[in-house]
C-alpha cells in the first residue's frame, strides 16, 4: 500500500531495490515475450530521469525532455501509482502495434515499442509526486529506439 510521500525525499523513493525492480521486472517480461534480451538498470539514466521529473513537479505536464535518450513518460491522477503500473500502461499499447505492417493502429504504441526495442540495453527511471498530488513517472533508454522504418524486434 502506498502512502502520501510529501515528506519523503524523492531520491529516497527512487533508489530502493524494490523501486528498481518495479521498473525492470515488467520491462524485461515484455522483452522476453518477444525474444529480446533484458534491460539493465543504469544510474546515469536514472539520474537524468530524476532531474527531469523534478522539473515537472510544478506542472506535471506530459512533456518530453530534450533527452538524447529514448524516453517514456507517464502521468497518473493521485499519488498511489507504482512503477509497475506505469510500465504496464506502456506495455498495454502492444494491442495497437501491428508487427506485420510495423505501424501503430488506432492509437499510439511508441511507448510499447521503446520498451521492447531490440538494441536498447539500459534503462533508468524516476517517479515524483507533483505539487498537485499527481504522479509523474519517466524512463530513459540507451541506446534509444523508435527509429522510423525500423522494427523494434
Amino acid at each position: 500500500m502506498m502512502t502520501a510521500m510529501s515528506s519523503v525525499n524523492a531520491a529516497d523513493i527512487n533508489a530502493t531495490a524494490a523501486f528498481i525492480d518495479g521498473f525492470l521486472v515488467p520491462h524485461n517480461q515484455a522483452r522476453n515475450a518477444v525474444g529480446v534480451g533484458p534491460l539493465q538498470w543504469d544510474g546515469k539514466l536514472a539520474n537524468y530521469a530524476r532531474n527531469y521529473a523534478r522539473q515537472r513537479r510544478g506542472d506535471c505536464l506530459l512533456q518530453h525532455s530534450d533527452s538524447p535518450f529514448g524516453e517514456n513518460i507517464f502521468w497518473g491522477s493521485g499519488h498511489a501509482w507504482t512503477p509497475s503500473q506505469a510500465v504496464a500502461a506502456w506495455i498495454d499499447e502492444k494491442k495497437w502495434f501491428d508487427y506485420a505492417k510495423n505501424i501503430c493502429t488506432g492509437s499510439d504504441c511508441t511507448h510499447y515499442t521503446q520498451v521492447v526495442w531490440r538494441t536498447t540495453a539500459n534503462v533508468g527511471c524516476a517517479k515524483i509526486i507533483c505539487n498537485s498530488g499527481d504522479t509523474f513517472i519517466t524512463c530513459n533508454y540507451d541506446p534509444p529506439g523508435n527509429y522510423i522504418a525500423s522494427r523494434p524486434y
